[in-house]
């Protein structure tokens, strides 16, 4: 029954999921089966709306600006924060072009269903001079730096089912388009190690825990990885959603955080922008709300 919740969830999102991945396709990178996600765009953003009248429009404006604002800034705690109130009310003043594409493009209408109903992805781009002014405003400061590739190793445990994500495995389709999705949102660049390479380094789902940073950063180094993000996803009954625990070592000092009852994207998007958070200077994951 708990693997029945957890998987009707996860494959009605993952159309989402296809049809973002196939729109963010010129902005991955494949290098030997690794994933790489595009950071070169920070100041755009994607977003799902019901049709394209303006008052859906401009709620898409105010979830694409706190987007933008947390992926420019490395900060994930601006999420929800209710300074944005007023900057999300405004938002238009802010974008500079925006665009949709049909999530239903190619199918007929329903008989009581047009343009208004249809679901879309809005893209958003903002001026990012104005965006940098209101984060000015907020006491932050843009993340200009080099972003290091974060080099993602993510065991999964449902039951007896227990493994890694893999950059090739078919078992890790939909957690590989999650963590795309993921990385694209929080404005960070990711590779995945493929099954061979954890193969040869005698690296099963059981040991992930136990081996260092170091170990883990030299496997996908080939392919870009430059720092090792290492995340375990336990499936909890009681919870309908993942126990998660994520480490990673930067600059002599230990991160670690942890969450439980999200879905398996919502904790991708928790453990990368934890990285970013810690990677930019914003402060330790584990302490932040």
């Amino acid at each position: 029954m708990a693997a029945l919740l957890e998987t009707i969830p996860a494959l009605i999102g993952a159309f989402t999921r296809n049809v973002a991945a196939m729109l963010l396709a010129a902005a991955l990178i494949c290098c030997d089966g690794a994933v790489a996600t595009a950071a070169d765009d920070l100041y755009r953003a994607q977003t799902v709306v019901t049709g394209q009248g303006e008052p859906n429009r401009l709620i898409g404006f105010g979830a694409c600006l706190e987007d933008v604002l947390i992926k420019v800034s490395g900060k994930p705690a601006l999420a929800g924060d209710r300074r944005l109130t007023a900057y999300k009310s405004k938002a238009k003043a802010f974008v500079t072009d925006f665009s949709y594409h049909d999530q239903f493009a190619g199918k007929p209408h329903r008989d009581e269903q047009g343009t208004r109903d249809r679901p879309y992805d809005l893209t958003v781009a903002f001026d990012d001079k104005k965006i940098d002014g209101i984060l000015g405003e907020l006491g932050l400061k843009p993340w200009r730096a080099q972003r290091p590739v974060l080099g993602v190793f993510i065991e999964m445990q449902q039951g007896p089912k227990d493994f890694v994500v893999t950059a090739d495995s078919a078992q890790s389709d939909l957690q590989r388009d999650a963590i795309a999705a993921a990385a694209d949102k929080r404005g960070m660049r990711v590779v995945l190690p493929s099954a061979a390479a954890l193969t040869s380094s005698g690296i099963t789902a059981a040991e992930l825990q136990k081996v260092s940073p170091a170990k883990l950063t030299s496997i996908v180094a080939p392919q870009g990885g430059e720092v090792a993000l290492m995340g375990r996803l336990v499936w909890n009954d009681r919870d309908l959603g993942w126990v998660t625990q994520y480490r990673m070592a930067w600059r002599g000092r230990d991160y670690t955080w942890q969450f439980r009852g999200v879905s398996f994207d919502e904790a991708f998007r928790r453990g990368i922008g934890g990285a970013a958070q810690v990677l930019s200077g914003n402060g330790d994951p584990g302490r932040s709300k």
